[in-house]
Formats: structure tokens, sequence, C-alpha cells
């Protein structure tokens, strides 16, 4: 699968990491599909994990009933979720694997001090409870 994250997205995501460095961000990701997944908005959300932000996240429910209807009133489809892994790689964890819903794409940021090193995005399988890495294109 192939999944088109506009530039201006791309550099929030990355500008959202460095600043909740050295804890894990995450937000929303909002686009259509045609074709192809194309990511035209993201939406920053307050990591909601209790104690060490460092290694996970947490997304209010609450949080998610807003999102749906943000992407209502811009007339586009919730479409993922974006996190850092600060010091760490843009590969999926049991966890994130753990927590993950069908359809959506997991977009990944390795974060360390001053700079994003890569950027991966995910999703789950169909047939059985892994993630299938997608091609990412801006």
């Amino acid at each position: 699968m192939i999944v088109q994250i506009k530039k201006n997205v791309m550099t929030g995501i990355f500008d959202h990491a460095l600043a909740d460095f050295p804890n894990e961000c995450c937000g929303f990701l909002y686009g259509t599909e045609k074709g192809q997944r194309i990511i035209e908005r993201y939406e920053p959300v307050n990591n909601g994990k209790e104690g060490d932000q460092r290694r996970r996240f947490a997304i209010d429910p609450l949080d998610y009933i807003r999102a749906e209807q943000q992407a209502m009133e811009w007339d586009t489809q919730l479409v993922g979720i974006y996190h850092s892994h600060p010091l760490h790689s843009a590969i999926a964890s049991e966890h994130d694997l753990a927590q993950a819903m069908p359809w959506f794409s997991y977009v990944i940021v390795s974060v360390f001090p001053e700079e994003v090193k890569e950027i991966r995005s995910f999703r789950l399988d169909d047939v059985r409870p892994a993630f299938s890495e997608e091609f990412i294109t801006h």
C-alpha cells in the first residue's frame, strides 16, 4: 500500500516530535483514498499516558470522538495516527500492534535530540494480527 504524506504534514509531525522529546508525541491523520491514501492534515493531541511517556502514548477516547467530528467538519476522513519513538527506530512495537485498529495508517517517527532520523508507516493486516509496512511518498 502507498501512503502519500503532504510535505506540510510531515514537517508538522517532525516539529511535534521534536517539541515533545524526550516523550512520545501523538496525533491524528486526515485524508482521502484515491487509489492510494493521501494524508493532507494532521492534528496533534496530548499524550494521555499516565506515568512514563518516554516509551508509551495513550489517546483519550474523547479525543477520538473529537477527531471523528473534526473529520466531518473538514469533509475528510480520519485515516490514522502518528506517534514518535524517542531514541528508538521507527518500527512498530508489539504494544503498537496490540493497540492497532484495522484500516488506520500508523505513522511512526524516530526522534533524537535535535533531529528526526526516519519516518515509516504501517497498517494492520486483514488476515493476521501483524503490521504491513506502507510505502511513503510526498
